[in-house]
This record gives C-alpha cells, structure tokens and sequence, in this order.
C-alpha cells in the first residue's frame, strides 16, 4: 500500500510506531521497521545523547530497515541535554524524527539539513497548522482516544481527522485509539495517510517491558483509562490501577489547591517500577483506550501483517461491493 507517508519515510506498510517511554527501545523499533513499518526509538527514554548514540548504533545491527527518533520537548527546570540529542540524531544518519510537546520549531534547521524528514504530534488542528507552518514535513494528529497526553481539546478521532484532511496541506496519520484494519481503512477513508500505533505495539511479543505490563493490556477494557492531571491542565490517559485511584481520590480532596508536588509518589519515576519490574499499583503509566481491541500478544510482524490484510480485504472487498452496488441501483433507476 503507498500513500505519502510510506513514500515519505521510504517504508512498505503506513504505519507508525510512536515514541513511548520506556518502551521505545532498540528491539522495539526494529521489530516495527522489519515488518514494514516505522520504529522509533524513544530519545529521552536513553538519558543521554551518548546513549541515544548507542541505542542507534544497536538498531542498526537488528535492521536495514528505515527507522526514526522520538524527541518529546518538554518544560524542565533542568532541561534535558536537546542540543546533544539533536547533534546524536544527525550524526547518527537517522532519517526521521518523530517530535513531541512544546514547539519544535528551534530545532528544525539543524534537523532538516541533515535531510532528516520531521513529524510532530499534536492534538488539534490549529497544533498542526502551526506545525505546517514551521516546516514540519507530516503530523500525527492525536484523538482524545490516545494513551499519554491527549491535550485540553477533547476531540475524538472521528471529527479530528476529516478537520485535519480540511485544513492541512501536509500529509498526517491517525493516532490514538488505533489497533486494527478496520482503523486503518476508516482512517484513510477520512483523509490520513496512514496510523501510528502506540498502547497495540506494547502488547507484542518483542515489546522490551515486563510481561505483567502486556497482561495488564490484555485483560482490559476500553473503560479501564483514566484521565489524571487534569486540574494541572497536563491531563495525561493511564490505565487504572491502585496508584492511579489514590492520585485520583487526591484530586478530588484538593480540588484547585492540588499542585505536582501533592501527586509525585503516583507519577514520579515510576515507570522503571512499572516496565521493568511489573509492579503494576506503582502509579500512572500512559495506555490509550484501543486495550478494548487488544486481544492477544502476536509478533509485530504477524501483527502488521493482519492490520494489512483486513484494511485491504476491507477496502477492495467491503466498500468496493457497497461501491458497485449503488452504482448498480443509479443505472437501474
């Protein structure tokens, strides 16, 4: 299947495999790219540029496949090292940066003259204009469905992505709430050029995390997120667990009092806790709604494989004969 971003990105499937925390390692990525898709490496997730360098370095042994880097820009008091990562990324040779939080724009120059081709996340449509204009060459735009941080907007995919297709002359996928075929097709159907994946990748067999993570996305449902860090306008979309009713109960007690300070034991460094070690209560770990499509733990081959399939099987069987069939009642008529 081509569309922009496979053509873009110089990968078979239009799939994408997002930046997560502490998920987007080497194996992760590679598994992805080999499959035809987009894996990422997620920058921050290394700790330093030197380790980035490294985690590179890795990939490359595991693919000869294209795969990118995610670089989330966020506020710090004390910011991560950006001009060592971004320096990492370009002379890594890496030739595809997937951005995320705060305007990217400072970092373009240096991105795009080492041919790097740049898609920033974001969750609204004037997000995406404003990324557009700055020079990014796609975006991902981001349902209220997405695991991690979904915005203020509260805008689902299936008005999200059609404003997008209204207003955006750059290409853009659907992201948030994304697991199957079916989505992919929808997806393009309203005007995406294909979908980046993040809570579905977590649940294979390569994901790099503990195995009660991938169970925990198994036995859920589509009604088991939560929406924390609202009253800190940070709202971030986690799977509920005894960590993240606590950091609950304390919203509600402290209302508009409540600062980060009140809920750090919940959100704090806990994903080394989480991901590495599987205790599930420790607190917040970002996880999107699309766990209510998630029913198994297959390799991220035959997983892309089947999203594949059924988008085609959907696309030029389904809508086809619905199609033809309409053409057939007009010619009737």
């Amino acid at each position: 299947m081509k569309t922009r971003i496979t053509e873009l990105f110089g990968i078979e499937h239009p799939i994408i495999q997002g930046g997560m925390h502490m998920v987007g390692y080497a194996e992760m990525a590679a598994a992805v790219s080999n499959a035809g898709g987009l894996g990422i490496i997620t920058g921050l997730t290394q700790g330093t540029p030197e380790n980035l360098t490294k985690e590179i370095a890795r990939c490359r042994e595991m693919t000869d496949k294209p795969f990118g880097v995610n670089l989330t820009f966020l506020p710090a008091v004390t910011p991560p090292d950006y001009p060592g990562f971004v320096e990492a990324i370009v002379k890594s040779g890496v030739k595809a940066v997937e951005t995320a939080g705060n305007n990217p724009q400072k970092w373009l120059p240096a991105l795009k003259e080492a041919g790097i081709k740049v898609i920033h996340k974001c969750t609204s449509v004037r997000h995406s204009l404003k990324a557009e204009a700055i020079g990014c060459d796609a975006v991902s735009v981001d349902g209220f469905e997405c695991g991690g941080h979904p915005g203020e907007d509260d805008v689902g995919n299936w008005v999200l992505l059609p404003r997008a297709a209204e207003e955006l002359k750059i290409p853009f996928v659907a992201s948030g709430g994304c697991a199957t075929g079916s989505q992919l097709a929808a997806a393009l159907a309203l005007g995406a050029e294909g979908m980046n994946m993040g809570t579905r990748f977590m649940a294979t067999k390569e994901a790099p995390i503990h195995e009660n993570v991938k169970q925990a996305i198994l036995h859920a449902n589509e009604l088991d997120t939560r929406l924390i860090m609202r009253p800190l306008r940070n709202t971030e979309r986690v799977l509920t667990n005894a960590g993240v009713e606590r950091l609950l109960e304390k919203e509600r007690t402290l209302g508009d009092k409540i600062t980060f300070a009140d809920i750090a034991p919940e959100v704090a460094g806990v994903y080394p806790a989480i991901m590495k070690e599987g205790k599930m209560d420790a607190g917040g770990w970002s996880c999107g709604m699309v766990v209510g499509l998630i029913h198994d733990i297959p390799t991220v081959k035959e997983l892309i494989d089947g999203i594949m399939s059924d988008a085609e099987k959907i696309i030029l069987e389904r809508l086809v004969k619905f199609a033809r069939s309409g053409s057939s009642a007009m010619a009737d008529a």
